[in-house]
């Protein structure tokens, strides 16, 4: 593990805002924003943001982060006498002290994962979010109400009650708890090592 870093004076002269290329191996050079995101991690190892990857890369050559984990991808990024590889973790040197939230927002990304993308109803892939108890007969939208499902049964369950077809969810409808948990629920999408750190199944 770790990145593969070259840097000279020119570098350190231009600064962070020195022109940057990227490149996906093969194939053309791209722009940073192109890139992967980069999971954080603190200096306990605990997940706490993903960030852009020129960002990434400028705290690795200031020697604030270390590389976790490469990206399988091999993304490689040029400037004036510097090459870096855009890693897919990295963790601070230092510990940061973050304020505890307990709340956690209730976000289509975080419900999917709370319910490992399988519908509360069948149990098939799910595709949508469904309210148990419907929004047209008072039901709320936020954890405590709200299951991922697959589009069949969401359409046949439509404004009806769960008593009125006999069916019976298959998940727990409970609020996540925990840092994890807020930074899940920003994520479009998870990159690669990062369920290692996330700890998705403590709720």
């Amino acid at each position: 593990m770790g990145a593969v870093v070259r840097e000279n004076s020119e570098y350190r002269q231009q600064g962070s805002h020195a022109p940057v290329l990227l490149e996906r191996a093969p194939g053309p050079p791209a722009t940073l924003s192109a890139a992967p995101r980069v999971l954080l991690l603190n200096a306990s190892f605990e997940a706490l943001t993903a960030l852009p990857a020129r960002r990434a890369v400028v705290m690795l050559l200031c020697g604030k982060a270390d590389v976790v984990h490469d990206h399988p991808d091999d993304v490689v990024v040029r400037s004036v006498g510097t090459e870096i590889s855009v890693p897919s973790v990295i963790m601070l040197r230092e510990y940061v002290r973050i304020p505890y939230r307990a709340q956690v927002p209730m976000t289509r990304a975080a419900l999917m994962h709370r319910d490992a993308h399988s519908c509360g109803y069948c149990g098939r892939r799910a595709t949508t979010i469904d309210h148990v108890v419907p929004r047209s007969r008072g039901g709320a939208h936020g954890w405590e109400n709200c299951v991922a499902s697959c589009a069949p049964c969401n359409h046949r369950k439509a404004d009806k009650l769960l008593s009125e077809l006999g069916w019976e969810l298959r998940v727990p409808l409970v609020a996540p708890r925990g840092r994890t948990w807020r930074l899940i629920s920003q994520l479009r999408e998870i990159g690669p090592h990062w369920e290692d750190y996330l700890y998705l199944d403590a709720a």
